[in-house]
């Protein structure tokens, strides 16, 4: 069995993607980006973003039973390498000692110019989509 959650953003059902898949072991989290609701937030702030695109991750892996900590491994995609610190400052302050594996990626650009980030993360919990 696979468990699926949705944030109910207008991109899920236009483009045909759940927020977040529990299948086995292992729960896959979608990008997220600064948004609340349907608002983007944060316009410019690289940190602010990723603050927000990872409280968008736990509340989706909330909505399994997980947290934060429950995530292995990450892969942020950004617009703006030099502002690498600042992306990795708030990952660092959502994961603490969880310290998952990441990677850090430069892209051309996100589905809203405004957007600095977006985060993709993968969880672990034995049975959780099962």
């Amino acid at each position: 069995m696979t468990r699926r959650v949705f944030s109910g953003t207008e991109w899920e059902p236009v483009v045909g993607y759940s927020r977040a898949v529990a299948a086995g072991d292992h729960v896959f989290v979608a990008g997220c980006t600064s948004v609340v609701g349907a608002e983007f937030v944060h316009e410019d702030d690289a940190y602010a973003q990723t603050a927000q695109a990872l409280r968008n991750v736990a509340a989706a892996l909330g909505q399994l039973g997980l947290s934060l900590a429950d995530v292995v491994s990450t892969r942020i995609l950004v617009t703006d390498i030099s502002r690498w610190q600042e992306y990795g400052r708030a990952h660092r302050e959502a994961f603490g000692d969880t310290m998952p594996a990441a990677t850090m990626i430069e892209i051309a650009g996100l589905v809203d110019p405004r957007m600095l980030v977006e985060v993709e993360t993968v969880a672990y919990r034995p049975g959780i989509g099962t």
